[in-house]
């Protein structure tokens, strides 16, 4: 299924070095302070605004949409790219401003957690989201991952082709698919925490796990043979690091310590890989058939020929392709992840208020 990619740009070796004109115009001007003093220019009864930076275009929709809900008469956000005179993006553009005093109450990054998140301090990024309280993050591995929450797959299903008819139960199966892949994942992590990650990557992690050609009438087979596949591929990481043998389990516990279950290994697993190779094609092969059940409804139903054609034309204009709808719905927003997001955010604002309440602007 294509895909509608959200490329991140990383900054060139001199702008890393603080060497590059990208790093001056992008760190050198705007801060929380300058916001903050933009903020008292507007009045008092003005609403106090917060910038949140974030990574890419595409990020702008998903941290407005959970952003907005949670202003009030004192407070809104603005959503935006950390770079206003180009189009530099990226989670270590979003990052570039935890260094110094540029975040604060008024200017917060919002980014996606990736693998950082379960490194949980381990590497530049990870600490840079662990430590700093104006850094906010997606908890599972990127927005795609929210877009295949399997409690939301049903209803996709439903929109790309106006058949409410269950024919696959997506939460079962996202489930039992998590749970094959979790020892290979807890692997995978293990790669990345420990400086291993060029021998076992995400990129082989994902040739692994895919299941670009699933056909959902299969699902049992599917899963028996991915299985086999993550069985033959923990053998050969055994004997590649036979040190891992006794930070494994540590590592297990420690992840379900940060509150990821093997049942939903799923969404902390690299976003695009997921949404290409495995909700995707299976989407895809749970719509093909609803669509064709609607379609032979259609025909058997229809007066005539015309008829038949004319309702075969409305409703294939009517029903979209399961690729948007993923891109678009947002029932994710009921699930653990997101809440905890939600959460941090209103922390962040009665911290905020508190803060102000103390020190007041004289």
């Amino acid at each position: 299924m294509p895909r509608k990619s959200r490329q991140k740009s990383w900054l060139t070796p001199a702008a890393r070095n603080g060497t590059g004109a990208g790093v001056t115009s992008l760190v050198g001007a705007l801060s929380s302070s300058y916001v903050a003093a933009a903020n008292t220019l507007a009045g008092p009864r003005a609403r106090r605004k917060v910038v949140a930076y974030v990574e890419s275009y595409d990020d702008i929709y998903f941290w407005s949409r959970l952003l907005r809900p949670l202003e009030d008469e004192k407070t809104c956000f603005e959503v935006m790219l950390p770079s206003r005179k180009g189009l530099a993006k990226g989670k270590k553009i979003a990052l570039a401003r935890t260094l110094g005093p540029r975040l604060g109450d008024c200017m917060i990054a919002c980014v996606d957690a990736d693998y950082d998140y379960l490194l949980d301090g381990a590497g530049e990024n990870a600490v840079r989201m662990k430590d700093n309280p104006y850094v906010f993050h997606t908890y599972v591995y990127a927005i795609e991952s929210f877009q295949c929450y399997a409690p939301a797959l049903a209803e996709v299903a439903v929109g790309a082709t106006l058949n409410d008819r269950r024919e696959f139960d997506f939460e079962n199966f996202m489930a039992e698919y998590s749970r094959t892949v979790w020892p290979l994942f807890v692997w995978s992590v293990w790669a990345y925490r420990y400086g291993r990650y060029q021998q076992f990557s995400l990129a082989d992690f994902a040739r692994v796990t895919g299941l670009p050609g699933i056909d959902h009438r299969q699902a049992a087979a599917t899963l028996e043979a991915l299985r086999r596949r993550v069985n033959v591929q923990i053998g050969k990481l055994h004997n590649l690091f036979p040190e891992g043998r006794k930070s494994y389990k540590p590592l297990c516990q420690q992840l379900e310590a940060l509150g990821v279950r093997p049942e939903e290994a799923y969404l902390y697993m690299r976003g695009h890989d997921l949404l290409d190779n495995v909700v995707g094609p299976l989407m895809e092969s749970v719509c093909r058939v609803l669509r064709r059940e609607r379609e032979r409804e259609i025909q058997t139903r229809a007066c005539h020929a015309t008829q038949m054609q004319n309702e075969l034309s409305a409703y294939r204009h009517a029903i979209a392709t399961p690729a948007d709808l993923l891109r678009k719905h947002t029932a994710y927003a009921t699930s653990d992840a997101y809440r905890r997001i939600v959460a941090d955010i209103r922390r962040f604002l009665a911290e905020r208020t508190e803060n102000r309440n103390n020190n007041p602007v004289k």
